[in-house]
Formats: C-alpha cells, sequence, structure tokens
C-alpha cells in the first residue's frame, strides 16, 4: 500500500498567491496587528485598509474585530455585507454579494489536498454566495461552491455542494431541510 509523501514538497497545481512578497509580508503583519488582534473595532477602518491591499468593497459594508482573512486581493464584498469573525481561507477568488452575513466563526474554505495522491497535491476552487445569502455561525463552505440567492447555511453545518436559492440548509454534510420564506417588514 503506498503512503503519502509529505517529506516531498506537493504539487500546488500552477496555484498562484497573486501578490509580492513584499505586499505579503506588509499584509501579515498588518493582519496580525489589525484585524486578527480585534485592537480596531472601526468597520470604516479596516474597510480601508482591506480596499489598499486590493479588495473590491461595495458601499456600507461592516467589518468586526477579529475576522481572518487570507489574502484581500482575492476578495470581492458587494454593498452592505456584514462580516463578524468569520475565517475567509481565499486562496482562490471568493466573491460576496449584496446583503450577505457571515456570522461568527464561520468559514469560507478554498482550498483542500487531494488525499488519493501520494503527494497530497493542492487543490482550490473559488467560492461565490449570491445575493442575501446567511453563512451560520461555525458553519463552513468548501471550495468551488456557489450558494445561490437567499440561501441559509444553518449553525455549524458544512456545505459540501452548491445550494439552491431560498433554501435553508443543516447538517453535516448540509441538506435541504426548508425553503426560506423572507417575510416584509412592514407586514409584520
Amino acid at each position: 500500500m503506498n503512503k503519502t509523501q509529505l517529506k516531498k514538497a506537493f504539487n500546488t497545481g500552477g496555484y498562484q498567491i497573486g501578490a509580492s512578497k513584499p505586499k505579503m509580508i506588509a499584509w501579515y503583519i498588518i493582519n496580525l496587528l489589525f484585524f486578527k488582534s480585534g485592537i480596531i473595532p472601526s468597520s470604516t477602518i479596516l474597510v480601508f485598509i482591506l480596499k489598499i491591499f486590493g479588495a473590491k468593497i461595495g458601499k456600507d459594508v461592516r467589518i468586526k474585530p477579529f475576522v481572518d482573512i487570507k489574502y484581500p486581493w482575492k476578495l470581492k464584498l458587494d454593498d452592505y455585507c456584514w462580516l463578524a469573525d468569520c475565517q475567509i481561507e481565499n486562496l482562490a477568488e471568493v466573491s460576496i454579494g449584496k446583503n450577505v452575513c457571515i456570522s461568527q466563526k464561520a468559514m469560507l474554505l478554498t482550498g483542500n489536498h487531494n488525499y488519493n495522491l501520494s503527494t497530497f497535491d493542492l487543490i482550490t476552487g473559488s467560492i461565490v454566495l449570491e445575493d442575501g445569502v446567511w453563512i451560520g455561525a461555525k458553519a463552513i463552505v468548501c471550495p468551488g461552491l456557489t450558494i445561490k440567492s437567499h440561501a441559509v447555511l444553518q449553525v455549524g453545518s458544512v456545505a459540501t455542494r452548491d445550494l439552491e436559492s431560498y433554501s435553508v440548509y443543516q447538517g453535516n454534510p448540509a441538506v435541504k431541510v426548508k425553503q426560506r420564506k423572507i417575510q416584509d417588514v412592514a407586514a409584520c
């Protein structure tokens, strides 16, 4: 039976960081000081810093302290998004639509390894969260997925395939448990 050979460098499959070494070092320091530490509670300042590092961010985006973003230059946030103290491990592009909420300790994971190969090659896949999506606390979105318009991934659930629009998913792996029905606030 063959064994993995992690002592040898695994194949990155052409993966590109997309930034120079000085930019990487600068981001590493800024990320530690201002994002991971929670020292700056102001969303406006955090958004400004992310934009300096190449994130594309719409209007009125809220970013909470302790958010962990791997590479801001591979991140697109549309208008009115909320990021709690989540983790965006964006080895590939992450695109987040309007009015999306990513809750506490949730993770968007764009990379994994091919456990079938002895070299444990890196596999990456972009993530798209369409408008109105809610990713619950401690939920995980796996690489290469699209979470369609207004879908909900409940607390602690793991999305391993695309989620249908206006649907609520739960579990590991997440399965559809019901349709999402959004009530008009004026009607309540």
